[in-house]
């Protein structure tokens, strides 16, 4: 059997989006959460929940090479969007990821971000795309966005959205196994220095999620396909 290729999901939601869909298929465990094997495009495939946060999402990732040996490493999920900046519902493909949420105070703070930023390469994956996506840099840290903190992720980064994961996950598979990522995110939810349409509502993040990944899951087929599967 040739490597399978792993797909992580990363909130709890999400992941029970994806054990909807794929019901049939038996679930196991493992240190960090539940995983199943399935196959598509004739290719086997490892849904594996990594968890929420940069920890969880750093720590699946390399359990999941070190244990699959995968060549490419998908991770499917949401995000909050910057209102103003992007729609609710876009799917991005961001081809920079970085986290914003650390603070340096003994030297360069720049150079810490930037050594946790990763640029991501999708010159492998063929057009036409199954879903039009908007690319861009991808902000992560382990917290909610701040209204007060857009303008200058804006500013600073030319960012449109954030989430908890993508930079962890990206930086282990792109920076330290040398494998191929493909980040997927929609916008769940919309931002502003006014607020968060989802906050104090987790209901609306779960019906988004719900929504968002039956999306991404009908499109992969077509995106293994743009890989070469």
């Amino acid at each position: 059997m040739t490597e399978p290729i792993v797909v992580l999901i990363s909130a709890d939601a999400e992941w029970k989006a994806v054990k909807d869909q794929f019901s049939q298929s038996k679930i196991e465990t493992y240190p960090m959460g539940e995983f199943f094997l399935t196959n598509i495009n004739r290719q086997t495939m490892v849904f594996q929940h990594g968890g929420w946060g940069k920890i969880a999402a750093a720590a699946s990732a390399v359990y999941a090479i070190e244990t699959w040996n995968p060549e490419l490493v998908i991770n499917l999920g949401t995000c909050g969007g910057f209102a103003g900046r992007v729609e609710r519902d876009v799917i991005l493909m961001p081809d920079s990821t970085l986290t914003y949420d650390i603070i340096e105070q003994m030297s360069d703070p720049q150079e810490s971000i930037d050594h946790y930023t990763t640029r991501l390469d999708h010159s492998w994956l063929k057009i036409p795309y199954p879903l039009p996506v908007q690319n861009g840099v991808m902000v992560s840290a382990d917290r909610d966005i701040l209204p007060r903190d857009i303008p200058a992720l804006i500013k600073t980064y030319d960012a449109r959205a954030a989430d908890w994961e993508s930079a962890s996950i990206a930086w282990v598979t792109v920076k330290k196994y040398r494998r191929r990522c493909l980040i997927l995110r929609g916008v769940s939810d919309l931002v502003s220095t006014e607020g968060g349409e989802a906050y104090s509502s987790v209901e609306f993040f779960e019906q988004a999620s719900e929504r968002i990944m039956r999306r991404l899951l009908e499109s992969l087929p077509g995106w293994l396909s743009c890989a070469g599967y």
